[in-house]
């Protein structure tokens, strides 16, 4: 059965709110996605007027166009993995090159059904928000299905997103 691409309205209502905060700062955001596969930018584009704030967002699902696009080592992807903090970090703070924006969110994980090992099962994401001074990464062990992960994944990386600007 094929998974809709829609998302919730508490996703749209947090992109809202990030393009506000965005709006108010006269800042700007980029994507790079591997798990969530564009979601994040889907749901930013989502909210009409956002291509104010939005550059853009570069899908890297493979290790080698992270590799490529977004600069990741090739030692990080060898000796930690994709879904690891060094190289969400790496993603981040290179959209924010490809991409010429203030902020950059990143994300990748295991969403699911397979995929998974005993260090990183089904459910564990990490994500990473930067900008030109600091990065902020985290993950997270999320439960359900894959479209449930992948939506648990947009809505935490939004409000820790809108949490790290508010406080700017």
């Amino acid at each position: 059965m094929l998974a809709t691409t829609a998302i919730t309205p508490q996703t749209f209502e947090l992109a809202e709110q990030l393009g506000v905060c965005l709006q108010q700062k006269q800042q700007t955001v980029c994507t790079a996605e591997s798990c969530t596969g564009g979601g994040i930018g889907y749901a930013i584009t989502e909210v009409a007027g956002s291509s104010a704030w939005f550059n853009g967002g570069i899908i890297t699902y493979t290790n080698a166009l992270k590799q490529k696009l977004l600069s990741v080592d090739g030692k990080v992807l060898n000796e930690q993995g994709a879904v690891s903090k060094a190289c969400v970090e790496q993603m981040a703070r290179g959209a924010l090159v490809a991409c010429n924006a203030d902020w950059g969110i990143a994300v990748s994980g295991v969403a699911g059904p397979g995929g998974g090992t005993a260090d990183k099962p089904v459910g564990l994401v990490w994500m990473a928000i930067a900008n030109s001074e600091k990065c902020h990464a985290w993950s997270d062990n999320l439960k359900g299905d894959r479209r449930e992960i992948r939506l648990q994944t947009l809505n935490a990386v939004l409000k820790k997103f809108i949490n790290i600007i508010e406080l700017q």
